[in-house]
């Protein structure tokens, strides 16, 4: 039995646990965007979208859903913001239906007009997949080189291809929550949402290569003959850098959530979870993925 000090071998023992909750939560969350889909915003498909602020009394959703179809300027998605607003998104208006819908709600204050055409979506759309793609080939390069006097037991390839595997866990996880918050919460996909998306890829990978990098310290000078308990005793030196570290930014983000200003708090949400499981996986994902290719290649 292996045995020293402090040791993070349960990590290792049990790995095929961890890998199969790791792909259990994957699979809930491509169900889960499969069936409730990703409600894109205007940033995305196009429309435009209104804010106006009231100095009284808010009226109810109700009274503004009937200004809006006395405007006729066909079907909008209404939702309150703050303590004394609404965002009203709609198809793309042009500037006598915008005029109309501002006559419509009596009482209110203009605080932003924003209109976007589906040519300039379908754009966003492209540049935003475009980056996903350059960013994670940018990743399996990186760390293929920086590995690339580390090739036994594992290719120093094979190292980028399991960060980029993690990261695949670490979005499609948080991307399946935000499909059901926009199925029970009408958010939409906005440029916010790119922007999480780009962020969890840069924190979890970070994390990961931390990992990474401890083990390849070890191995550099040859000395493999155990790989597990390589693996294992790496751990053990990150395990407590890495949840103390993201649990201080989870905690600022949580703040974010609670108390920050509502058009930051779906994104912060996306961030929490993407910073929650990508400890989760550098740790409980990557390393036992390692070991298990490891075993494979001898």
């Amino acid at each position: 039995m292996l045995k020293f000090k402090n040791n993070y071998m349960f990590i290792i023992k049990y790995k095929k646990v961890f890998v199969a909750i790791s792909a259990i939560l994957v699979l809930f969350s491509i169900a889960s965007i499969s069936y409730f889909g990703l409600n894109l915003g205007i940033d995305f498909k196009g429309g435009s979208q209104l804010e106006v602020t009231y100095t009284d009394v808010r009226p109810e959703q109700s009274v503004i859903a009937d200004a809006v179809k006395s405007a006729n300027v066909g079907e909008a998605l209404i939702q309150p913001i703050g303590a004394d607003g609404y965002s009203i998104k709609i198809k793309a208006l042009n500037e006598e239906e915008h005029q109309a819908l501002k006559s419509a709600l009596v009482g209110s204050t203009e605080k932003s007009f924003t209109s976007i055409g589906p040519s300039v979506g379908a754009e966003l759309a492209r540049k935003a997949l475009f980056s996903f793609i350059f960013v994670s080939l940018g990743i399996i390069f990186f760390i293929a080189f920086s590995f690339r006097k580390v090739s036994k037991p594992v290719s120093s390839w094979k190292y980028g291809l399991i960060a980029i595997v993690s990261l695949i866990h670490d979005i499609l996880i948080p991307v399946g929550v935000f499909a059901f918050l926009s199925h029970t919460m009408g958010t939409e996909v906005d440029t916010l949402f790119v922007v999480a998306i780009l962020t969890i890829l840069g924190l979890s990978v970070s994390d990961t290569i931390v990992v990474f990098d401890r083990i390849r310290e070890n191995i550099r000078g040859g000395h493999y003959a155990n790989f597990s308990e390589t693996v294992g005793k790496r751990l053990s030196q990150v395990f407590t850098r890495s949840i103390a570290t993201s649990s201080t930014v989870i905690i600022v983000l949580l703040a974010l959530v609670f108390w920050g200003p509502a058009p930051t708090k779906v994104f912060a949400m996306m961030l929490t979870a993407g910073m929650f499981f990508g400890t989760y996986s550098s740790i409980f994902l990557a390393s036992p993925l390692l070991v298990m290719v490891a075993g494979k290649d001898k």
